[in-house]
């Protein structure tokens, strides 16, 4: 489906994605615009394996990703009131774990960034994170792995720490800045980052800009996070010198490690932020002598699903 395809971010290790779900509404056009509208969630979890559907809750739409233990989340806007927001873009997120079968029943609340529905409640510790989208996936793998409910074919974030420290435990050095063939220095990832800002750059919608700050800013798999875990190897080699200026170095490359972290926090809502912006106005074109029908405007949303509520 082009929606999925167009939103599927760039993982550091790309992993086949869970499958779409199975039901005809897959390959209508509202179908397919509710999903393209929930990818910032959608996608990061296919990429741990997790199978996801839209549906239609009390008064939004949300996402349901089944579990290996027949247990299932709901990861939804507000429902009671409703919000006037888009579909995909809330004021905040509320994540629980549920199961209805004749042999149990749970009903357990991972995470909640909703204002509170009533000004009397007090907004939970997440509500800081409003609508952003890192914080969620994290607090969702957290909860997860805990119960060992992410599929064995993701790592856990003790394993992803060990598989990126991999390379230096064989004792063979990279070269810092390896050479092409014409002895010219290739710098990879500065290059590939490089890319990621022309992308920017070229980008006409605001939802495109969100998607692609994600790969800088998710708080789990986002360059941010590695740079952070970077810095943090690098002052652990410094410091395997047993040199005085090893120990120096070593606690300067902690520090930076720490404002990098601190950076983290301090952007946690730009990607939802971004997202939010009013849409950017298209580029006039220049008039021509060709005739041509007018485009019909976008279709809305159905305010209820074709085929239940919940």
């Amino acid at each position: 489906m082009a929606a999925d395809k167009e939103n599927a971010p760039h993982a550091r290790e790309p992993a086949p994605l869970a499958p779409l779900p199975d039901h005809r509404n897959v390959n209508t056009g509202w179908w397919q615009e509710l999903w393209r509208r929930h990818a910032h969630i959608t996608t990061p979890l296919r990429q741990r394996g997790l199978t996801c559907d839209i549906e239609f809750g009390l008064s939004a739409y949300i996402v349901r990703v089944s579990l290996s233990d027949d247990s299932y989340l709901i990861i939804s806007p507000p429902q009671e009131p409703p919000s006037d927001r888009p579909p995909g873009d809330p004021e905040g997120w509320i994540v629980t774990r549920e199961r209805e079968s004749e042999r149990s029943s749970l009903f357990e609340r991972i995470y909640d960034s909703a204002p509170p529905a009533y000004p009397s409640r007090a907004p939970q510790p997440e509500a800081r994170h409003g609508g952003s989208a890192g914080p969620l996936i994290a607090a969702i793998d957290q909860h997860l792995d805990r119960l060992g409910l992410l599929p064995d074919s993701v790592p856990s974030r003790a394993e992803r720490n060990v598989l990126a420290d991999a390379p230096s435990l064989h004792g063979s050095k990279a070269p810092v800045a390896p050479e092409s063939a014409n002895h010219a220095p290739v710098y990879t990832y500065g290059d590939a980052l490089l890319a990621l800002t022309d992308r920017l750059n070229g980008t006409e919608s605001y939802a495109d800009a969100a998607a692609l700050m994600h790969q800088i800013l998710d708080p789990v798999n986002g360059l941010l996070e590695r740079l952070d875990e970077f810095f943090e190897a690098a002052a652990e080699k410094a410091k395997d010198s047993e040199e005085d200026d090893g120990f120096d170095l070593s606690y300067d490359l902690a520090d930076a490690a720490a404002e990098v972290r601190t950076l983290t926090q301090a952007l946690d809502t730009a990607e939802a932020r971004m997202r939010a912006l009013t849409p950017l106005a298209p580029t006039p074109q220049p008039p021509s002598s060709a005739a041509h029908a007018p485009s019909l405007p976008p279709r809305a949303l159905p305010t209820a699903p074709p085929r239940h509520t919940r």
